[in-house]
């Protein structure tokens, strides 16, 4: 597991070369305004997203313990990215696929040429020479010796093996108050994988099956089948279930992977701690909240917990969309006005006269592809989340009741003179009353739990509201009354069904 922390350690080389890419853009589109875009797109795709793809591979492998692959796919990488720690990374890798086979004397003299505690990559390999025989109690001395509270709060992999280091050592109680010391810096991990690693080491030390089975179904499912056993047993033996964990180490304890094999080995001759004989209450109350941590941001993330089964409904209306939108092509094109007309776009002073059903109808005609997309991006998005929070008979209520309410309104206020809307269609209004429903779920849920999270997203969705507002009245075809009625209809309709789907609970 330690293999996850070979990575680069900050972002400063990208924005470095993102900058000198603008500067060259700008510089060619001034001197040769025909080919300046061009050269720019290819230096940024060469430069920077085939890097990025790059990075993502080398963490899937490196998850997989894969490291020959990792180290020449890492290789490549530095060639096109030489920074921000990129030019080790492929030796590193190398060193640990060497251990990986056995050859720990060859792997040893790599790694010796790098270790240091003043930089990240030298941090990174001394962790490694330790790991190798996992002597975890000479770790956690190295670490508090060496590395100070500023290093652990900016560097998040350091931080990751310190609390291994805890509960490799049987210092449980240690382990859940550096959780909570170091709890900020760890909201701050970038990537969610590493977050949840650190998670699943708090989680399977203190004895917590069903969350780390759950990690490693959902965010952690890349780890290789013999890394998900290693600690699904070291889980079930801090559980006190020893005769169930010593079958899963017997069952790994042949792998190739000489590393894994020393860590099964130590498994077996020196069991992990009873996590219940020594957590204080308080240890529990942390592990409570990381529990329920892991719980709201499935929820609030559209992450892992939610599966596909509980999105039906939101996938049955993307179908219904889209099934109307190809109807628009065959009878006459999506672009045709006359056509959405026939079709049933919203037409106010139709709507007045007895036409009432376009208030529904319009909701599921677009104009053209592209709108087509975005809306369907939105309701993929943010339906799930609704849908998973409300269930699905709420969820549908909340939609239709966001359609057909925004298009009233659309309705009335031209009717009225206060909007020049003539000619309406689009699910937008309905996708801004899922955006106004998730505020109001996470409104709820911030009042009740107080969680971080909840706030950080609802200030998330505040700014996107925001942002959807300047663009609306900036932009003359996009129905500004549609879009923040649709918002103000999802919030109240929100919080009245989420208020009751809490109280059946």
């Amino acid at each position: 597991m330690s293999a996850s922390r070979i990575s680069a350690r900050n972002n400063r080389g990208w924005i470095i070369v993102s900058g000198l890419i603008l500067v060259a853009v700008a510089v060619l589109s001034y001197l040769t305004p025909a080919v300046g875009g061009l050269i720019g797109g290819c230096l940024w795709a060469i430069l920077v997203i085939v890097p990025n793809i790059g990075t993502r591979k080398v963490d899937r492998l490196v998850a997989q313990q894969r490291f020959g692959q990792a180290s020449r796919v890492a290789k490549f990488i530095s060639w096109l990215h030489p920074v921000d720690g990129w030019r080790e990374q492929p030796e590193l890798l190398h060193a640990l696929e060497l251990g990986q086979r056995g050859a720990m004397a060859e792997a040893i003299v790599i790694l010796d040429r790098y270790q240091t505690a003043t930089t990240p990559t030298g941090r990174c390999a001394t962790v490694s020479l330790y790991q190798m025989d996992a002597r975890w109690e000479e770790l956690l001395v190295w670490i508090q010796d060496n590395l100070s509270e500023t290093v652990l709060q900016k560097d998040f992999d350091m931080l990751v093996c310190y609390l291994r280091a805890l509960g490799e050592t049987g210092d449980l109680n240690g382990m859940l108050q550096a959780w909570e010391r170091y709890e900020l810096s760890l909201e701050k991990i970038p990537k969610l994988r590493t977050r949840n690693l650190a998670r699943m080491f708090v989680l399977a030390f203190s004895g917590q099956t069903e969350q780390v089975a759950r990690l490693f179904t959902g965010p952690l499912a890349n780890y290789s089948n013999t890394i998900k056993l290693f600690w699904l047993a070291t889980v079930d033996q801090a559980a006190g279930k020893d005769s169930i964990a010593h079958e899963q180490f017997l069952s790994i304890s042949n792998t190739s992977d000489i590393r894994l094999r020393n860590e099964v080995a130590r498994r077996l001759s020196n069991p992990v701690v009873v996590a219940e004989s020594i957590l204080t209450e308080k240890s529990q109350q942390i592990l409570d909240k990381i529990s329920t941590e892991i719980e709201d941001e499935a929820r609030y993330s559209g992450g892992v917990s939610l599966k596909p089964r509980q999105a039906i409904a939101t996938y049955f209306i993307i179908s219904l969309n889209v099934l109307a939108f190809v109807l628009e092509v065959k009878l006459g094109g999506s672009t045709n006005v006359n056509n959405l007309y026939r079709l049933g776009a919203l037409v106010p002073e139709e709507v007045v006269t007895g036409s009432w059903w376009r208030v529904l109808t319009a909701a599921f005609l677009h104009f053209g592809f592209l709108h087509l997309l975005m809306n369907m991006l939105g309701l993929y998005l943010f339906g799930r989340l609704v849908e998973f929070a409300l269930g699905i008979p709420r969820f549908l209520l909340l939609y239709f009741t966001s359609a057909i309410g925004s298009m009233l309104v659309v309705t009335y206020m031209a009717v009225m003179g206060y909007s020049q809307a003539d000619f309406v269609v689009g699910a937008s209004g309905c996708v801004m009353g899922l955006v106004g429903a998730f505020a109001a779920v996470l409104l709820q849920d911030w009042q009740r739990k107080k969680t971080r999270l909840a706030a950080r997203s609802l200030r998330g969705i505040v700014i996107l509201i925001l942002l959807q507002v300047i663009f609306d009245l900036t932009t003359p075809q996009v129905s500004f009354v549609g879009h923040t009625s649709g918002v103000m209809i999802g919030f109240v309709v929100g919080m009245i069904l989420r208020q009751n789907w809490l109280g059946e609970r």
